[in-house]
């Protein structure tokens, strides 16, 4: 039995996940939530997390391995977190904690190792699709900004690869789309609109301040008052968060605004998966990671996702045949770090 470490770091919180692994799964021994902050790095915090599980009487031998998941970019095993002062690096990690290996990887990478841990009610499967074993996975995941990846088999495996697609252009597809791409256009000053200013959460309330400002729909008193307040904090710490309550909102059906800003939303995240889609031909799968998904399931199971993500002309086919999984599981990002670390 060997010992491995895995951890989903944060600028706000980071979570820590020890694990035994033997030749046919991981277990999870000991789990642990901390506020990133309250430590100077990356090592006080995993000691804290060790001494607790022995304190608790957690049994377990030395960790060998580790894979750290960081919000934000690694480059060559090192990462400098933005919203913290942690400056991180796989090697002295190692040296540090007596591990024989440490990685660090991007949150999205880690993803796309976990989508490969998932279970049966890991996710929601919105097309069932041809599935081809051997094809190519896509991820794609809304939160903060628009995270995009994939996987391709290598022999009895798969490899990650990152990307960049969330930041392509925002390519408008009705007349309302154009008009959004242009309000966005003038409002913040600028030459072009990325994928991620639409498909994002900062994307809802971009659409949702759309709809207000050219007057298309009637905005209600309390979503005012909420969104009110979000704009009146800008450049200070919130303390609403207008896009759940907008989505909220639209699940409940009880506010046209809302309803309309995450239709729109949805049609949007729908159509740039399906753009990634015919990029890779992902008949492996497609998975929607992301709180943004999850959350908005009742939104995204309705046909507006699936409508736009298969509307691409003579390629609507192909796209027929691709599964679409939403993933449900919240802690995929740590199921793939500890698969990751296990692989070192």
């Amino acid at each position: 039995m060997k010992y491995l470490l895995a951890g989903d770091i944060g600028g706000t919180k980071t979570i820590l996940r020890l694990v035994a692994a033997d030749s046919s799964e991981l277990k999870t021994c000991h789990e642990q939530k901390y506020v990133s902050k309250n430590f100077p790095d990356l090592v006080p915090m995993v000691e804290t997390f060790l001494a607790e599980a022995r304190a608790q009487g957690t049994d377990f031998g030395q960790p060998t391995q580790a894979c750290f998941a960081i919000a934000g970019p690694v480059v060559n095993n090192t990462s400098k977190l933005t919203n913290l002062t942690w400056n991180l690096d796989g090697d002295r990690l190692a040296q540090a904690l007596k591990l024989k290996s440490t990685e660090l990887i991007n949150d999205f990478a880690a993803i796309g190792y976990g989508v490969l841990g998932l279970k049966e009610d890991d996710i929601h499967t919105l097309q069932a699709g041809v599935p081809d074993e051997d094809a190519p996975i896509a991820i794609i995941g809304a939160g903060t900004g628009l995270g995009q990846g994939f996987l391709i088999k290598q022999g009895d495996t798969f490899q990650v690869f990152p990307s960049e697609g969330g930041h392509a252009d925002f390519a408008p597809r009705s007349e309302l789309e154009f008009q959004l791409l242009k309000y966005l256009l003038d409002k913040h000053q600028i030459t072009r609109v990325s994928a991620e200013r639409v498909v994002s959460g900062q994307g809802v309330m971009a659409i949702y301040q759309f709809l207000r400002d050219r007057g298309i729909a009637q905005e209600s008193p309390e979503l005012s008052e909420i969104v009110g307040t979000w704009e009146k904090e800008a450049g200070r710490t919130k303390t609403v968060d207008p896009a759940a309550a907008i989505s909220q909102a639209a699940q409940k059906g009880e506010d046209s605004m809302a309803v309309q800003t995450m239709a729109l939303f949805v049609s949007a995240y729908g159509a740039e998966a399906g753009n990634l889609a015919l990029k890779l031909l992902p008949y492996g799968g497609l998975y929607v990671a992301g709180g943004i998904a999850a959350k908005n399931l009742p939104l995204l199971t309705k046909n507006t996702f699936l409508d736009a993500f298969t509307h691409k002309g003579r390629m609507m086919k192909l796209l027929e045949d691709i599964p679409v999984h939403i993933v449900l599981n919240p802690q995929v990002g740590l199921i793939g770090a500890a698969r990751r670390a296990a692989a070192l």
